[in-house]
């Protein structure tokens, strides 16, 4: 097989970016259907990409058996549903993250795809992004010693419409839309460690409509692993300056960082208001060659039956302890994982 076909469910704001790699960006993947409910976006993978199958019905675009994989970018609560669906219709599956905002829905289609006949990967991009895999390779080389805490901030641009509260509701809180990626990042650079006791806490102090969710717009964690290593995580949507995603990781022997001056480029403006830098609005800027290059991991290791990177196990655990901060924030007690 040269080629695998493709087709891509979801194409709203990142369905669209994630559209426009496999048709453009990944050589050994053919984007042959795309499938929305929504007219528009059809119409613009029509104009845009010139799909030649566009469906308004996953189901319909299942049905078809000349595509050996599917790429979900639909909302979260329809993931794992979606997953084992499409496993059951014998393709291959890669699925945006969170794999779930319910940790029993998480462990059923991870089962499910250990079964299955075929293979499904969860997204966590900054697993791709140069950066990221520069610093893993230096402290998997024993360059900080042995790891034992990581600090990681995920916070966005301050908004004035508030249009993200239109998804807050359905989003699973902040800690699961936004730390989920802080929380793999964690586990990853520091070994996989499981988590065993975890506290959050937060505050609304832009969007008083998050309070009768549940929800925060600046909210912190600690979370405990075994063999004594520790997270903290910071997550924020009030940012005045523009997204910041930065992570330290500290060892026995030294420290790493990554992204800790967050800039849109390697431009440094110096003038009468002093000494400055630009800053990216949002993740997709700072990710988005990470973007392609895990969708060319997902297709390369189809192609040729080789290992993904990240497992269901890792999606399934970054839930699981993205849910007990959500039940910490809202109970504002520590919550011990068994």
């Amino acid at each position: 097989m040269d080629k695998l076909r493709i087709g891509l469910a979801g194409l709203g704001r990142l369905g669209q970016r994630y559209a426009e790699n496999l048709a453009r960006a990944v050589p050994r993947a053919e984007l042959a259907a795309v499938c929305s409910p929504v007219d528009a976006e059809r119409t613009w993978a029509s104009d845009t990409l010139g799909v030649g199958t566009i469906h308004d019905s996953y189901d319909e675009m299942l049905a078809d058996p000349s595509l050996d994989a599917v790429f979900l970018v639909t909302p979260t609560s329809l993931h794992a549903a979606q997953i084992e669906q499409a496993l059951d219709a014998g393709k291959h599956v890669f699925c945006e993250k969170p794999l779930s905002l319910d940790l029993e829905d998480c462990r059923r289609t991870a089962a499910h795809a250990a079964n299955a006949g075929k293979r499904a990967m969860v997204g966590f991009v900054r697993r791709f992004d140069e950066s990221y895999r520069h610093a893993f390779m230096h402290i998997e080389g024993g360059g900080i010693g042995r790891p034992f805490l990581v600090y990681s901030q995920t916070t966005d641009l301050a908004d004035p419409s508030g249009a993200f509260l239109k998804f807050a509701p359905t989003s699973g809180g902040i800690f699961l839309d936004c730390s989920v990626h802080d929380i793999d990042l964690a586990r990853w650079l520091l070994g996989r460690p499981k988590a065993t006791k975890v506290y959050s806490t937060g505050t609304v102090a832009m969007y008083p409509p998050l309070e009768g969710m549940g929800d925060v717009d600046n909210g912190i964690a600690i979370v405990e692993f075994e063999g004594g290593r520790m997270a903290m995580f910071y997550a924020s949507r009030t940012q005045a300056h523009g997204h910041d995603t930065h992570t330290d990781v500290t060892g026995t022997a030294g420290r790493v960082s990554i992204g800790r001056n967050p800039r849109a480029d390697r431009v440094e403006i110096a003038d009468a208001n002093g000494v400055r830098n630009s800053v990216v609005p949002s993740f997709y800027e700072r990710f988005a060659p990470a973007f392609v290059t895990q969708a060319k991991h997902f297709v390369d290791a189809v192609l040729d039956d080789m290992p993904f990177e990240l497992t269901m196990d890792d999606a399934v655990e970054a839930t699981r302890i993205a849910v007990a901060l959500r039940e910490s924030l809202q109970s504002r007690q520590p919550v011990e994982l068994g």
